[in-house]
């Protein structure tokens, strides 16, 4: 048993009238003590509940992140020789446990923007509590590329070679995987679920684009990254807290530069052409499939939400100076089978 980890359980864990947020430092030291296995699987699962409840803070979310990246793996900023043509990294963060109602797209956008120049980084684990919909893993294994065989010395090079990455917990992050099992069995969201959306396992230039579902938690994700000094990040609304942007609702979205101020975007698929319909899915088999027939350019509902997210997401790396272009752009790197060849070229990569 850890003493010290017993202390800032009880800090939290107190209750309403007598229970304290953690500082920074405080955040830092009880994640770093969980991720190095110090503190004992009774104290860990009451601080994850005791969170659960009281609910985190950004000031706490960013201690998290400070102990992440001090244990974490970290990818350096892929080579500039390849020519890519947007300097800043597009670095995902998807809700680990997956999705269960409408069909995920990131998958596919991360393609069109390493095709398009737009260096772009994800990362996630196998199938995660409380959802435990389709882990990003499994649609990547569909799709011929199983980032969970290689190294990260490995995901590197293909990082360096293609623009496309994957950190993937039980390979890169052992220490972070090991909580799943205390995750699981708490049977709520833990304050990792949270953290993890703002995580970023990627050095230099980067856009950290974290979705969310409920609006209290976007004004965390603001003031962690406002402490830890982030000053390029997009938040998205997104489909079951997803990165991905919905059709059937105005895309709430927020904006932040280093050389602006917060900025909200507010995106209506009709203003754009686009239809109300999110596409859903029945198995991974099927969604697998309807990915396939948008790579090789068959016209379907994904693909207008592929077209949608995409679009967005090459204006806002600033490879496209306004969103239609993003759209007619996206249109032609997949009928023009540059996307499936790009596909294809990770593959040969990551299996070789």
């Amino acid at each position: 048993m850890s003493n010290a980890f017993r202390e800032l359980l009880r800090k939290i864990g107190s209750g309403v009238h007598t229970g304290e947020n953690l500082t920074r430092t405080e955040s830092a030291a009880a994640t770093r003590m969980m991720l190095l296995g110090e503190a004992t699987p009774a104290q860990m699962g009451a601080f994850m509940i005791s969170h659960r409840i009281k609910r985190p803070t950004g000031e706490e979310l960013a201690g998290m992140l400070d102990a992440y990246e001090e244990l974490g793996p970290k990818l350096a900023h892929p080579n500039r020789e390849k020519g890519f043509s947007v300097s800043s990294v597009a670095v995902f963060g998807v809700a680990y446990d997956g999705r269960s109602r409408t069909a995920p797209v990131s998958p596919l956008t991360a393609l069109i923007l390493a095709t398009a120049g737009v260096p772009t980084l994800m990362h996630g684990g196998d199938i995660m509590p409380t959802k435990e919909g389709i882990p990003l893993i499994e649609i990547w294994r569909g799709l011929s590329v199983d980032w969970a065989q290689l190294t990260l010395e490995k995901v590197q090079q293909v990082f360096d070679n293609t623009g496309l990455g994957f950190v993937y917990l039980p390979t890169h992050f052992p220490q972070a995987d090991s909580l799943v099992p205390y995750r699981r069995e708490i049977g709520k969201r833990s304050p990792f679920s949270t953290m993890e959306l703002m995580w970023c396992p990627c050095d230099g230039d980067v856009n950290v684009i974290s979705g969310y579902v409920h609006p209290p938690t976007e004004g965390m994700f603001i003031n962690a990254f406002e402490l830890r000094g982030v000053k390029n990040y997009t938040t998205i609304k997104g489909l079951e807290g997803s990165c991905d942007l919905p059709r059937d609702r105005t895309a709430i979205i927020g904006i932040a530069k280093p050389d602006i101020e917060f900025e909200r975007v507010l995106l209506a698929h009709g203003d754009y052409g686009f239809s109300s319909t999110n596409p859903a899915f029945e198995s991974t088999l099927e969604l697998l499939k309807q990915m396939q027939e948008v790579l090789q350019g068959k016209p379907s509902e994904l693909m207008q939400s592929t077209i949608w997210n995409s679009g967005f997401y090459l204006w806002r790396s600033g490879f496209c100076l306004d969103i239609n272009s993003g759209f007619i752009k996206a249109k032609v790197l997949l009928s023009s089978g540059q996307v499936y060849q790009k596909l294809e070229e990770l593959s040969n990569l990551v299996n070789s």
